[in-house]
């Protein structure tokens, strides 16, 4: 697959499982889409690779902390417009919630850096002069994403929202045109980087030439049918081209910007 930033996942959402499912060939286009903990984690912008406490045998060895010094790191953080991880302690261990995931667990590999077992990714904990938790980076695949600390109230907000759009199934104001003008772009070789979260525009100028071949492949829009809210809230819609069909799922910010989109070729 193609990850246009890092962002999601190869089981973003249950309705996405059936969706990766169908015969075709997958192209990701993700600024900030996550999938399943247990299949995949997906991050946003390209930096320097996280930091590795392997083993010389490949091994991650986990450490022990103190429950102070785990309670730090429980809250919520944001990592995308409506995705937030949620770190709760149970007892000497610590475990991350992506919206709409189960929880996992995460092991300490020091006072600040934590990995998970059930997919190679990691976690580090930022804190401020004074030692207070501020947001945290999720690394992947050499790619880091940055999530900043929210109050419970704001991310209890950000989750009555995505409840409510989730429940209401509908189109995100502009996600329809915004993704027949990121298609469009991409089919004449002129994508608008300005209309994208600077992360998706890197991603998408690093896989511009793979992108640009599978939707010539496609042709031309002919039409686009909305097919409901995902339950991270993105917008998915089927696309009907020249030559096939296209399966999209597309996140706008509140400024607009396209977040993170996601597409999927074949029937």
């Amino acid at each position: 697959m193609i990850t246009m930033s890092a962002a999601e996942p190869a089981c973003l959402e249950e309705s996405m499982k059936t969706m990766m499912r169908k015969p075709g060939i997958s192209r990701r286009l993700a600024a900030a889409v996550f999938g399943c903990l247990s299949l995949a984690l997906a991050a946003v912008a390209v930096e320097a690779a996280p930091p590795d406490a392997a083993t010389s045998s490949g091994a991650r060895v986990s450490v022990d902390l103190d429950a102070a010094v785990l309670d730090r790191y429980t809250g919520s953080y944001q990592l995308a417009p409506t995705v937030v991880m949620t770190v709760t302690r149970e007892g000497t261990q610590l475990l991350a919630q992506l919206t709409g995931q189960p929880k996992a667990e995460i092991f300490a590999q020091s006072e600040s850096e934590f990995f998970y077992k059930i997919v190679n990714a990691q976690i580090s904990f930022e804190a401020d002069s004074q030692g207070r938790t501020t947001g945290l980076v999720l690394h992947q695949n050499g790619r880091n994403m940055n999530a900043r600390r929210i109050d419970a109230s704001v991310a209890q907000q950000l989750a009555a929202d995505l409840a409510a759009k989730v429940q209401g199934q509908a189109a995100t104001p502009g996600s329809e045109a915004a993704l027949r003008r990121l298609i469009q772009g991409i089919l004449t070789d002129k994508p608008n980087f300005a209309e994208m979260s600077p992360e998706l525009a890197k991603a998408t100028q690093e896989q511009l030439p793979q992108l640009e071949a599978e939707m010539k492949q496609l042709g031309a829009v002919q039409s686009v049918e909305f097919r409901g809210v995902g339950n991270q809230g993105w917008d998915a819609y089927d696309v009907r081209q020249e030559h096939g069909l296209s399966h999209w799922r597309i996140a706008l910010g509140v400024d607009g910007i396209i977040a993170g989109a996601l597409v999927q070729t074949g029937p």
